[in-house]
């Protein structure tokens, strides 16, 4: 059975607040849990009015606090924007909280507008310019510590945090397969070099202390709802939101509506069923369909779902119909 995780934002609905936000995220993963899903990923974004997940060790901390076995992790925390040791230092307290329950994903990206990323990181270029080196060293920091080591992370030396590189583009696929580190691909916003770059990281994949053979995880936006028309419907907060992104109004995360007609042009309405064409929308039987394609299609070994719904009891209701697709799918 291919393991079912949850990726959360901690979104922040229209006339919502942050504290609801958050509650609504250790809800979400204790409903996981007790569904059977492997992991729930909280994701770094920085100035974003519909998201609160933007400390994200600190959200973590408060997921695992409510939660007693899924692991818990950042998919994830975006490198270039701290320093090695910080971050090291936060797993390690994380590890040392909840032992053999956090994970941690990185990336390369800002997870904000380029305003934002000069506030947070001050010199762009060379940050990212770094992200391999800066990867290496928090590794480093997370294992174990020698006796010439003249830095050396408290908490956090001897944690060895599993470390997943993410990505959307062929960049992190060569780097996860040199470094021999299991990859997550983010193909439920950015479909378009999916199949290159899993190709890439498993013909450039060596085996490493961290992994034997490579691991690929793989990402979709998901509603499940009793009937395909609601599934549609609670779907359209999502589609509202990228159609805002695109437009640089980015703001609380949407009601649905009956009828998107009246929110996108026709490029608009294009471009986002581009960005979302792995998405898994629909009833119980469309949504095992739309599974079985995307993971004969990826051959991943584990698929994580990002559940963008308004309601959240709907949304709660769509983790339970996701994992019976995946028993049935199963047995």
């Amino acid at each position: 059975m291919v393991p079912f995780s949850i990726l959360d934002l901690s979104p922040i609905i229209e006339g919502g607040t942050v504290a609801q936000s958050l509650e609504n995220s250790r809800r979400l993963a204790q409903e996981a849990e007790a569904h059977g899903y492997k992991r729930f990923w909280l994701a770094e974004h920085h100035g974003m009015r519909g998201i609160a997940s933007a400390a994200t060790s600190l959200v973590i901390q408060h997921v695992a606090a409510g939660t007693e076995r899924i692991r818990v992790g950042s998919g994830g925390i975006m490198l270039p924007n701290h320093s090695p040791l910080v971050i090291a230092e936060q797993f390690g307290t994380l590890a040392a909280l909840f032992p053999d329950r956090i994970d941690l994903g990185l990336g390369r990206a800002p997870g904000t507008d380029m305003r934002t990323a000069q506030a947070l990181r001050r010199n762009l270029d060379s940050a990212a310019n770094n992200f391999p080196q800066d990867v290496v060293e928090l590794m480093q920091l997370m294992g174990t510590a020698s006796p010439e080591q003249k830095v050396v992370a408290i908490p956090g030396a001897g944690s060895n945090v599993p470390v997943w590189l993410l990505g959307s583009s062929h960049y992190s696929a060569h780097l996860a397969g040199m470094l021999g580190l299991p990859f997550a691909f983010a193909s439920h916003f950015a479909p378009d070099m999916l199949l290159t770059a899993l190709e890439i990281y498993r013909d450039r994949f060596e085996p490493s202390q961290y992994l034997d053979k490579p691991h690929v995880m793989v990402g979709v936006m998901g509603a499940a709802a009793d009937t395909d028309a609601e599934a549609d419907y609670l779907f359209t907060s999502m589609q509202q939101s990228f159609v805002r992104l695109r437009r640089g109004t980015p703001g609380a995360f949407p009601a649905p509506v009956d009828d998107m007609d009246p929110h996108w042009s026709e490029n608009e309405r294009i471009n986002v069923e581009h960005t979302l064409q792995y998405a898994v929308v629909g009833g119980p039987e469309k949504i095992r369909r739309r599974i079985t394609d995307f993971l004969a299609l990826t051959r991943a070994d584990e698929l994580i779902v990002s559940m963008p719904v308004y309601d959240m009891e709907a949304r709660l209701k769509s983790v339970r119909l996701f994992a019976e697709a995946r028993d049935a799918l199963a047995a």
